[in-house]
């Protein structure tokens, strides 16, 4: 299952979201955590319609997503998608 996260330098919001994204890695073993920041990754960012940092994007083993959240997720808010993930 990948977790694709979205940043943007000096993004405190940013910063609070990775502590959310390692805790669930550490809860869930098939969480994997993907950062792009959005200045390097352009095409990538438009391909995933992002328009605010940061955004967390949950894709199941199909590539399908399951949930996105624009901000800082809540802990229980990411595993709930990684549980829809699984």
């Amino acid at each position: 299952m990948e977790l694709r996260l979205y940043t943007s330098a000096f993004c405190e919001p940013c910063m609070q979201t990775r502590a959310v994204l390692a805790e669930v890695e550490r809860l869930v073993p098939e969480a994997r955590v993907t950062e792009r920041d959005v200045a390097r990754y352009i095409d990538s960012a438009e391909a995933d319609g992002i328009r605010l940092t940061p955004t967390v994007i949950v894709n199941n083993a199909d590539g399908v997503e399951v949930f996105r959240a624009e901000g800082v997720p809540t802990l229980q808010q990411v595993l709930v998608a990684a549980a829809k993930a699984i």
